[in-house]
């Protein structure tokens, strides 16, 4: 027979706390949030903006002109091979 003494005692579980709903000004908070991040950011100046662009443009080129060279250079060789 049991006995309260040697009964253990489970911890009792929290209820999850009911949120508040808070609908528009939920979503206007999260528009202001967003407006006062961007005003932190540092933009480039319209100079470094060009730099940037062309270093990206020139990146490209020279990574299309790679690309382009070794499938030119491994379909000649696939043909060599093929005797076609």
């Amino acid at each position: 027979m049991e006995t309260k003494r040697n009964r253990r005692i489970r911890p009792r579980r929290r209820l999850p706390r009911k949120r508040k709903k808070q609908g528009r000004r939920g979503i206007i908070r999260w528009f202001k949030d967003i407006i006062s991040e961007l005003k932190k950011v540092t933009w480039p100046s319209r100079k470094d903006l060009f730099n940037y662009t062309l270093a990206v443009i020139a990146v490209i080129a020279v990574a299309a002109i790679l690309v382009g060279a070794i499938d030119f250079g491994l379909g000649r060789l696939f043909r060599l091979v093929m005797g076609s």
